[in-house]
């Protein structure tokens, strides 16, 4: 199974942890980590994931998730289809950044989109299925 997780999902790790909502989907995030490196999941990176990351101001954060490039199975690089389905995908109210990552991860045929980012979450992508981490682990194991 291919899998596109967002920036957003990659911080969550280093979110502050006070909420009970932040550790679980802390916990699934860090499973889902372990089945990438397991090899069960198949990770997709992108040209995305690279600019918004250097633009983390935590220099050990920034570095801890650029470490994931190198994990990815693909890499997904900057094409002009990219940019006009992130435009149709804006259309349906999100922002240019997550619109460019849902937008890679169609592109390169990922099975789901990764993130806790309540505003994507709430949106309806028909193109691909959008999971915050403990949805898709709860998934991933119950099937």
């Amino acid at each position: 199974m291919r899998v596109y997780l967002d920036n957003c999902c990659f911080n969550r790790p280093f979110d502050d942890q006070a909420s009970l909502v932040v550790q679980f989907e802390t916990d699934a995030k860090l499973r889902i980590q372990e089945l990438i490196k397991q090899k069960e999941l198949e990770l997709v990176w992108s040209f995305v994931l690279d600019y918004e990351n250097e633009a983390n101001p935590f220099k050990e954060v920034r570095n801890k998730i650029a470490e994931w490039e190198g994990l990815s199975t693909i890499n997904c690089d900057y094409y002009d289809s990219i940019a006009r389905k992130a435009r149709e995908l804006a259309l349906l109210g999100l922002r240019q950044m997550d619109a460019s990552h849902i937008a890679c991860a169609i592109f390169t045929k990922a099975d789901v989109f990764i993130t806790t980012d309540k505003k994507i979450l709430n949106k309806s992508v028909k193109e691909i299925e959008v999971l915050n981490p403990i949805d898709f682990i709860r998934r991933y194991f119950h099937d």
